[in-house]
């Protein structure tokens, strides 16, 4: 799993380079992957093909009847970024 948290300025790697950020110094997801939100804030990008898996499959499920389906912006999942963490560590493992 990937980490991104804001950042308080733009970033003049070259193309390509990783962390990417846009002109307002938001990091850039990276294709293939998935921005989501925990319950506490803490931004992360997910890899899309942990979608499938049961555990996280759930977490989204979780997220749907909080929230609905039309969540404007990131995903919001409820739940603390250490349980998710654990959720999608095991998850990577799965799929290894």
């Amino acid at each position: 799993m990937a980490e991104r948290k804001k950042s308080s300025g733009s970033s003049a790697s070259s193309p390509g380079a990783s962390p990417c950020y846009d002109d307002e110094g938001e990091t850039k997801v990276p294709r293939g992957h998935v921005p989501m939100v925990t319950g506490c804030g803490e931004r992360v990008v997910v890899p899309v093909r942990l979608l499938a898996d049961p555990c996280v499959a759930e977490l989204l499920e979780t997220a749907a009847q909080l929230y609905g389906y039309g969540q404007p912006g990131v995903l919001r999942i409820p739940c603390d970024a250490g349980h998710f963490r654990r959720v999608v560590d095991c998850a990577l493992q799965r799929a290894g």
